[in-house]
């Protein structure tokens, strides 16, 4: 059902407004190629071009409400080489559908899109629903097939509701899938606290394991989920932030059925010639028999530099390091910027044994060292 709203209410309004015209319609596109290389054994390496073509309609009903629509897919084709081997990937699907509808104080949204929230931006307990990764420059993550309402007070508290249904895929740290025939549904109230803000959040889901995992249960029925979480963000002479994340799954085959996701993190920007920006972040992963019982996980940090050499010109660094496993994670990006291009020349050294972002796309190419150069054409 949610798969279709964003054709089905773009149909509608051709319908009920047939004389819409340019001044409503905007299209644009980005055009993306990249080549990455990994020597590690296997050798690896990657060419690949994406296209995102979108369209966007407006329409303002009366003063006080308007109604919006976004169309974008994804068409991309991708040659791997590991080895003596290589295999070429090609596939169109849609990236984002949705429709809005607004008003002065709330907005309500349905279809595919994307839904995030808190803080951090390294390592994220509340990365519930997309697949962020902040060595990515362009931020892409697949979407989420839901309805978001999302209420703002006057005093900028915000209210927000959701309800999914028919994602099949993993989202953010999910190891299993969610039920596609089964709702899930949450909130999220956010709260002005001292000199920041201050929120908490709650979903709920029916998940199922994948045949194989299944197949060496005894009870193949799948799980509930309960999700809780608090997260804080407050300006002071630096940036503060906590997001803590407690998660409950009535599985059969663990004692350890809670989880718990903790992040502390600071950011600052030095008047070091044109302004170095400085991000930190602590995150502990553990799973236990209790809420407040003796865990088992990793523990991580992680730092991002960023320096602008010029208007045009960006050097980003980033560096996370195991705790447990005593083993640094290291990334560095230099963009250059010209008009509607972009050029991203980036380079990484890290461990064989990949630990972090389990569920993100190309994490296997990303485990021990290489480069990548990427190319963007926005129009």
């Amino acid at each position: 059902m949610l798969k279709n709203v964003s054709i089905l209410a773009f149909i509608l309004f051709l319908l009920v407004h047939p004389k819409a015209n340019a001044q409503f319609l905007d299209k644009k596109g980005q055009l993306i190629g990249r080549a990455a290389i990994n020597p590690e054994k296997p050798f690896e390496s990657q060419l690949g071009l994406q296209y995102f073509p979108t369209l966007l309609l407006h329409k303002d009903l009366n003063e006080n409400y308007e109604f919006n629509w976004d169309f974008t897919l994804n068409m991309y084709s991708t040659y791997y080489w590991i080895n003596d081997s290589n295999d070429l990937n090609a596939k169109i699907k849609p990236y984002r559908g949705w429709v809005s509808f607004s008003g002065n104080q709330f907005d309500i949204r349905a279809g595919l899109h994307k839904i995030n929230f808190g803080s951090a931006s390294l390592l994220r307990p509340l990365m519930w629903f997309d697949k962020m990764d902040p060595r990515d420059p362009l931020q892409m993550t697949e979407g989420v097939h839901a309805v978001l309402g999302r209420y703002y007070f006057l005093n900028n508290a915000n209210v927000w509701l959701w309800f999914l249904y028919g994602n099949d895929d993993t989202k953010g740290w999910e190891v299993f899938s969610s039920h596609e025939d089964k709702p899930e549904i949450g909130g999220r109230i956010q709260l002005p606290f001292l000199t920041g803000e201050i929120a908490g959040t709650y979903h709920y889901r029916e998940g199922i394991f994948d045949e194989a995992f299944a197949d060496s249960l005894s009870n193949r029925n799948g799980f509930s989920e309960n999700r809780y979480a608090i997260d804080g963000k407050f300006d002071l002479e630096l940036g503060l932030w906590f997001e803590a994340a407690l998660i409950h799954q009535n599985l059969d085959f663990t004692n350890q059925r809670y989880q718990r996701l903790i992040n502390v993190g600071a950011d600052y920007t030095f008047a070091l010639g044109n302004g170095l920006n400085v991000i930190t972040e602590y995150f502990m992963y553990q799973k236990t028999e209790s809420v407040f019982g003796k865990g088992s996980g990793i523990g991580f940090g992680a730092m991002s530099l960023s320096y602008p050499l010029n208007i045009i010109n960006n050097l980003q660094a980033i560096v996370y390091y195991d705790f447990t496993n005593n083993d640094f994670y290291r990334f560095i990006n230099f963009s250059w910027t010209y008009d509607n291009l972009i050029f991203y020349m980036m380079a990484f050294w890290n461990p064989d044994n990949f630990q972090i972002y389990q569920n993100v796309g190309e994490v296997n190419l990303f485990g021990g060292y290489g480069a990548q150069l990427m190319i963007i054409f926005n129009h």
